[in-house]
């Protein structure tokens, strides 16, 4: 399990981004601190659960003329 503790300013869609490379997975990371739901900019000092996240492999979701066969 990875953790992640929040900086005085820190926002889930800029922790998704830095802990989970996107902020498209912001969503995934509330829902594993959900008592934190409340917090829409984080003081420093809490400490968050990094939810383990399936990486698709880098050809998923590219044109098949950009597909490693």
């Amino acid at each position: 399990m990875k953790i992640y503790t929040t900086v005085q300013g820190d926002m889930w869609d800029m922790i998704a981004h830095k802990t989970l490379g996107s902020t498209a997975l912001t969503d995934r990371l509330m829902m594993a601190n959900r008592k934190y739901l409340d917090f829409y900019t984080f003081p420093a000092g809490i400490v968050l659960t990094v939810p383990e996240i399936e990486r698709e492999p880098a050809s998923e979701g590219m044109p098949p003329w950009k597909k490693i066969t």
